[in-house]
Order: structure tokens, then sequence, then C-alpha cells
């Protein structure tokens, strides 16, 4: 299949905090190698998907200096600096890699200020659209939340980041951090198969709040599988003539109009499938045969 390479922003833009920034962006994740650790599998096609991305008008780049680490943020830097002036560049802070690629927890206050940091020495910027608060256990909403989310409204007052946000929170939490700030947007585990964030995304639909769900398409193995290769996936593809990856996130976008995308991807012609969900029109029998195949639950 030819896929469909359209300007991403022909759903329409989404508020990130104060800007606006189109619907479908682009995740960095995968941009290093297995597990998120280490160099790319293939350098120079890094370094192409990024600049594709952004040539193609994605305007909206998640990463963490915990990729790789670092890995993927110096791919960002050596691609796109210097960055256009309305790329929005959203990182996440509270954990960080260890010599053998394990994820630990880094986030004391003081860990949280130092991830910001580094950030932006290796993004080679001054200030970042947004920085999320990642939760390792979406239970924790004591005093422990409360000082870590402190640390995010400190960086965001002296100017380092526009806006705080939180990634795989509860409900609860949302509500603690939102009687303390504002939050500019919730990055959650979400999709076809996995609705459990759906009080979560209704809240921030309520709000305004963007809500930009991690893994639209499921994680790399298991659940992926559920949606890449549902029979309903691909018969509704075959009537609006898009892949079932374009129809799992099309889904996401008819869902609420707050909904970001940041889909990721290591090659260029995936990219450009991902990107092509932006001209994906679902119509009522479509959506009908997806709830029926992926119910709410």
């Amino acid at each position: 299949m030819t896929y469909r390479m359209p300007d991403p922003g022909s759903v329409g833009t989404g508020a990130l905090g104060r800007r606006q920034v189109r619907r479908v962006g682009y995740g960095a994740m995968q941009l290093a190698g297995d597990n998120v650790f280490g160099p790319p599998r293939d350098r120079d096609e890094a370094l192409r998907v990024l600049r594709m991305a952004v040539d193609r008008g994605v305007d909206h780049i998640d990463t963490a200096q915990y990729y790789g680490p670092g890995v993927v943020n110096e791919l960002i830097r050596e691609a796109l600096y210097p960055y256009p002036a309305d790329l929005a560049i959203v990182s996440k802070v509270a954990a960080r890699r260890d010599d053998t690629g394990a994820v630990l927890r880094y986030d004391a206050p003081d860990q949280l200020r130092r991830g910001i940091e580094e950030n932006l020495v290796t993004l080679g910027i001054s200030r970042l659209a947004a920085v999320n608060l990642r939760m390792m256990d979406p239970s924790e909403d004591g005093e422990r939340f409360d000082a870590q989310l402190a640390a995010l409204i400190r960086a965001r007052d002296e100017g380092l980041t526009d806006g705080v946000g939180l990634s795989n929170v509860s409900r609860r939490q949302l509500l603690r951090a939102l009687a303390q700030t504002d939050i500019v947007c919730v990055q959650n585990l979400f999709n076809l198969a996995d609705q459990r964030s759906l009080d979560v995304l209704k809240e921030c639909a309520t709000r305004g709040i963007a809500f930009v769900p991690f893994c639209p398409l499921g994680w790399p193995r298991g659940v992926q599988n559920q949606i890449l290769t549902s029979p309903a996936l691909a018969a509704v593809g075959e009537k609006l003539g898009a892949t079932p990856a374009q129809i799992a996130l099309a889904w996401l976008l008819d869902l609420a109009p707050n909904i970001l995308l940041i889909p990721g991807t290591r090659t260029r012609a995936h990219l450009a499938e991902n990107l092509g969900a932006a001209e994906v029109r679902l119509d009522e029998a479509a959506r009908a045969e997806l709830a029926a195949r992926f119910p709410a639950r």
C-alpha cells in the first residue's frame, strides 16, 4: 500500500498549554537501541526520520534524557538544531538508566531538577515546552507527590519549561495536582486495547488539558499484535483505504479533540504511515465496529 502523506495538521491543532500544535506529533523513544538503551540500530536513518517529521509539519516531539540515556536527545539536536521556532519539545523526568539498562527511580525533588537541566543541556535549549512528571506508582499521591510537583512548578516559574505535565497518573493524582497548579498535558498509556485511563482522558477533556497517549498502537510486544492483527481493524481499513495502524491512530484522534498523538518509529516508511492517520475519517459504521471489538473497560 502507498501510505498517505498529508499535512499532519489536517485534523486540526490542539492546545499544549499556551501553544497550539498539530495533533499528530512524534515520539522519539524508539530511536534509541533495543529496550530504549544504547545507540540506534541505524544512526543515519534515525536522523532522517527526525528531519522528515519536521519537514512534513510535525511541531511536537516527545523525548526524555533517560532514553538511551542521552542518545535520543543528542540525535534530536544533531538532526534539528537550530530548531524551528514553532517546534515544541516535551520531555519527562523521574527515571534514570543504570549501566545495564535497568530503569531506576530518579524522582527526589533535587533529582527532578537535575533531570530537567540534563535535558536542556543535551538538547541545546534553554526552555522546554513542557516537562512531565513520570510517576512510577500511580497510587502515590501524598506529601512525596506534592514535593515532586513543587520541583516542577519551581522549574516552570524560573523559566526552564513552559508548563508542568504528568505521566502515568491516576485521576486522583491529576486532581491533587490541579489543586496546586495548572497542568498542560497528561501522558498515559491508552489505546484501543487498553482504555483503563478513560476516566483521566475524560477529566482532561473537561478541563481542556492535552491528553497524550503513549503506546497508541500498544506495547511493542503482546498488546500491539492484539491491535494490529485484529480482523476488525483490517476490515475497517479496507473500507476506508487505510492500514490497521492508521485506523488505530485515527480512532484516537476521533475520540476526543484534546488528544495529541506521538506515535514513534525508527523508519521513514513507518513515519509516513503514522502521519497518514491524520487524513483518515471514521464513519459511524467504523466507530460501531471498533467499539464492539474493543469495548471500554
